[in-house]
């Protein structure tokens, strides 16, 4: 089941054909896998209400693909490998048929305790095998699972078990992150207390604590297992059935429940996976994410198990017990891909070239960046010291809502340039649009990036809320999807994703994106990271406010204004004067959320000088910085 594109003239020629005759095209991709039933029709649907059917009346259940249909051949190839926070303890590695059997014993355990197809189960668990088996497990069963990244506060918790009406939690005593241990089933009981719909938790024993267990309703994972038979037949689904919703925060602070569906999400995560990461078959690929986020579904658990490929899980931190960790695992499982956030390689950065000088790396051959643009110091730094200028680095664009990799070179047989996404896959169709909604053609420009044509990951609904999934992702542009980043070809047609539009910034009826402005600041040597926003600008209508972070923070005024003007002219050099900052700020650090985004509408709100509107902190990984922030505010 090889779908993997090997020269760029082969993905030109497919590239062509996905355009011409899409149905088609998809309907040959999907012929590699296993149905129960085949579809009558490839595709019906219109982006007006939106009503989007992939492989109509196809029969299937995607853990079949992840699982049974490689037994024969790779029954005793590694599936899993999982290395623990601390290096110390022992790492596991499971077997396609290990893995194979737990998921039919976790199963078969689900339905004991009441959970069939159509259910909805919330998954709250630290970064353990065991999130995999539950992942796969509700999905051999039919039921729909709600992974929580668990790192969210009990309040979120408890909005996203009401709003899918979860009937069970699964989650763990604890878990490991760095230096630190957090008590889980603590965060799940008082998320319980606000939740009428929960019948049972399922407790995972990571840490060896004696939580707080209600009678009853309270189940330890080893007693629910106990006695139950490893084989456990899958549940017949059709491909529109839901398979998971995944919860993704929205403009008006209420989290909106992204709704995937089994047929086309399993066609689409398999066929990326494949032709971008270009994984041999006895390759180590390890992706850093949480499966809690969308990166940790599509390219930790179902794409490369689809795939038949082995996959990495990593409990830990990149900086602990130092910030050499990535580069030693690398090193101790002979990692081939490797696929991590801009986020994550920055701070690694600021750390110095010895952390990666000290490991070989050799058996690196390709190098990901995932979740948002990635600025071109950054990638230069990547390419140089963790690739040795010999692995190409993919800048994967995407998003929750399209399930897979949709902008995105193809391992080393595409095109590279720093800071650019590259060419869409094959089967996607972008295009860059004005403020009236019209196609721009020609290349060189920037404009609103949308996608004429449907995929088979895209969402198909917001859980509950069908007409706010219409109105946010179909209602700008009628016959588009419309993905709310702006864009800019190159005079080659390789995409730049500049960033939010609604991160784009006006300064005197120029729209630079934020993206751009923070690359150019991002290049004065003193520099770790930044981000920039839009406040209200008397003259030009928004001036532009930098907060950043330096390797060691100025001490004196005057080392702050030498270090300004600096960055300003770093940034005159790079974009011109009408990019430069009017205010600078420098901040020990962002607020981000655990998956490493900046949460902009904090920033935004202390330069427009309303500290008071800031809305929930609770989700960010260090909440404590904004009252920093906050208190140095310009």
């Amino acid at each position: 089941m090889d779908l993997k594109i090997q020269s760029f003239e082969e993905y030109q020629s497919k590239y062509k054909q996905s355009v011409e005759k899409p149905e088609e095209f998809w309907g040959d991709i999907a012929e590699s896998f296993f149905w129960r039933k085949k579809w009558d029709k490839v595709l019906d649907y219109n982006f007006q209400e939106p009503n989007i059917n992939w492989f109509v009346g196809g029969k299937l259940n995607i853990t079949e693909n992840a699982l049974d249909r490689h037994l024969p051949e790779r029954g005793n190839k590694l599936a899993l490998i999982w290395e623990p926070n601390d290096p110390k303890e022992r790492f596991i590695r499971w077997t396609y048929r290990e893995l194979y059997e737990k998921v039919n014993q976790f199963a078969n355990a689900l339905k004991a305790q009441g959970i069939g197809k159509g259910d909805r189960v919330a998954i709250y668990m630290p970064m353990i095998p065991e999130l995999t088996v539950a992942v796969l497990a509700c999905a051999r069963i039919g039921a729909v699972h709600s992974v929580v990244f668990a790192g969210f506060s009990a309040h979120a918790l408890a909005d996203r078990i009401n709003d899918a009406q979860c009937k069970m939690v699964i989650t763990a005593d604890g878990l490991n992150r760095g230096a630190k241990q957090i008590p889980l089933k603590r965060v799940v009981n008082e998320a319980a207390e606000h939740c009428d719909c929960i019948e049972k938790i399922i407790v995972y024993d990571r840490l060896g604590w004696a939580p707080q267990m209600k009678e009853g309703r309270d189940v330890w994972w080893h007693d629910a297992i106990e006695g139950m038979s490893k084989e456990c037949e899958a549940e017949v689904m059709d491909s529109e059935d839901m398979l998971f919703i995944l919860y993704t925060s929205g403009s008006t602070g209420k989290p909106k429940g992204v709704v995937h569906t089994c047929g086309g999400y399993m066609v689409y995560t398999s066929y990326s996976f494949q032709n971008v990461f270009q994984v041999g078959e006895s390759d180590v690929y390890w992706c850093t994410a949480d499966v809690g986020w969308i990166t940790g579904h599509s390219y930790i658990v179902y794409g490369p198990l689809i795939s038949g490929a082995t996959t990495m899980m990593f409990e830990g931190v990149p900086t602990y017990p130092d910030a050499g960790r990535f580069w030693q695992v690398c090193d101790k499982h002979g990692v081939n891909q490797f696929y991590t956030a801009p986020t994550a390689i920055r701070s690694l950065m600021s750390f110095g070239e010895d952390h990666v000088l000290s490991y070989s790396l050799d058996s690196l051959k390709v190098l990901g960046s995932v979740g948002e643009p990635i600025n071109e110091e950054a990638w230069r730094w990547y390419h140089i010291h963790v690739g040795k200028e010999r692995c190409p680095v993919v800048d994967t664009w995407w998003q929750t809502e399209t399930g897979g990799i949709m902008i995105s070179g193809l391992g080393a047989h595409s095109p590279q340039k720093p800071a650019h996404a590259g060419y869409p896959l094959p089967g996607i169709q972008p295009v860059l649009l004005n403020q009236e909604g019209e196609e721009i053609q020609e290349n060189e420009v920037e404009g609103y990036l949308a996608v004429k044509y449907p995929w088979p990951s895209m969402l198909r609904t917001t859980y509950g809320d069908h007409e706010r999934c219409r109105v946010t992702y179909f209602s700008h542009y009628d016959g588009y999807y419309f993905t709310g980043d702006g864009a800019k070809r190159d005079e080659n047609g390789m995409y730049r994703i500049i960033g939010r539009v609604d991160d784009v910034i006006n300064v005197s009826g120029h729209r630079f994106g934020t993206a751009e402005i923070e690359n150019a600041i991002n290049m004065n040597d003193h520099v770790v990271e930044s981000a920039v926003v839009g406040y209200p600008h008397p003259v030009k209508g928004q001036g532009i406010y930098a907060y950043v972070i330096c390797e060691t923070l100025p001490e004196t005024e005057e080392q702050e204004d030498i270090l300004r003007a600096e960055i300003v002219e770093t940034v005159v050099e790079e974009i011109g004067k009408i990019a430069k900052p009017e205010k600078i700020q420098f901040v020990p650090g962002l607020p981000k959320t655990r998956s490493g985004k900046i949460m902009r509408r904090i920033l935004r709100k202390v330069a427009e000088g309303e500290p008071d509107k800031l809305g929930d902190t609770s989700t960010l990984l260090d909440p404590t910085v904004v009252e920093t922030i906050v208190a140095t505010a310009l």
